[in-house]
């Protein structure tokens, strides 16, 4: 009788022991949700970083700027600022010398940006074709890219040196009389002389990114086009150049930009001269501001170049769409 009653004691059990699971209650559920989801701050929390990092280096330089162009500002009192609407921008836009300045620019861009994509583009064709030291090559034409803009600049102005410079020797073989003085004290030739050095520069970098691209380019279209028939140029032009395409285009923005805002190499081989013959934006606002002590000038001729480079993107991507609606 005793082991009858002991044993309903035993399959008894209280409550809260044993291995029944308890249920878990609304409140926890919603805990688990959320930790599982995050907090909806949490991308804002990512993007803070590179927020403040625009905000205080690029943002509000830039604020600062446009309220100079507005002012007259020295260098020696940069404190004191005096109101002067759009005086700045009169002066500088009526001087002849800016007109220019601003001429050369646009030259100077045009022949970068020509020069870099055109050559970078047939460096990337050779270096993707099949040849003997194809991984050399490859690592060999990123020197000048890698290469300090202070360093090319010295290199050049030692081979323009007009007493035992290579280059010029060549020129004096080729008939081209560089003068006395050398090439880059010659007004005809110092920008030839300064944007056949900025090439030199950019083309490894546009190369490597079109060799890139090339890498994209379906192998199956190709083998398909030489079935048909193709040759070469067809294929380039049916087949390769529409993948290169938006490549070449996002290059070119970007290789206005980094000649617009090309300093070092021309202010080291020439200082803007002779005769102003290389002055660009970027040498003029530097001369503006440090040379003749007008911050309020310079920060309009910043401003002229920011619009500048404005131009160029919004009407690069106007032409990206509607190259991508014609598609």
């Amino acid at each position: 009788m005793s082991g009858q009653k002991g044993g309903p004691r035993l399959l008894s059990r209280s409550p809260g022991t044993g291995n029944t699971s308890n249920p878990v209650s609304p409140s926890s559920r919603k805990r688990r949700r959320k930790s599982a989801v995050g907090s909806p701050w949490t991308p804002y929390l990512f993007l803070a970083p590179a927020v403040l990092y625009i905000g205080i280096f690029q943002l509000f330089p830039l604020l600062q700027e446009v309220w100079l162009s507005f002012t007259r500002t020295t260098l020696l009192n940069p404190t004191l600022n005096v109101w002067v609407g759009l005086a700045n921008y009169q002066s500088v836009l009526g001087d002849a010398s800016f007109r220019q300045t601003l001429l050369t620019t646009l030259l100077y861009v045009t022949a970068c940006v020509v020069g870099s994509v055109g050559l970078g583009l047939v460096v990337a064709l050779l270096l993707n074709g099949r040849f003997p030291g194809r991984a050399v090559a490859r690592s060999l034409v990123t020197v000048p890219w890698a290469a300090p803009g202070i360093a090319v600049a010295l290199i050049a102005v030692w081979m323009f040196n007009p007493q035992f410079g290579l280059l010029t020797r060549v020129l004096k073989g080729l008939g081209i009389d560089p003068g006395e003085n050398g090439v880059l004290d010659n007004p005809r030739l110092a920008l030839a002389a300064i944007l056949m050095t900025t090439i030199w520069q950019l083309v490894p970098f546009v190369a490597v990114v079109l060799l890139s691209a090339l890498q994209s380019v379906p192998q199956e279209l190709v083998e398909a086009a030489q079935v048909d028939g193709a040759g070469r140029w067809m294929i380039f032009r049916v087949v390769t150049w529409q993948v290169l395409k938006p490549t070449i285009g996002l290059v070119a923005v970007l290789m206005t930009i980094w000649s617009l805002r090309r300093f070092e190499l021309i202010w080291l081989m020439t200082r803007g001269g002779p005769l102003g013959s290389t002055r660009t934006l970027v040498i003029d606002l530097y001369s503006q501001a440090f040379e003749s002590k007008q911050l309020g000038t310079a920060a309009a001729i910043g401003m002229v170049g920011i619009v500048i480079s404005l131009i160029v993107i919004i009407g690069s991507r106007l032409v990206a769409r509607a190259a991508a609606k014609e598609a």
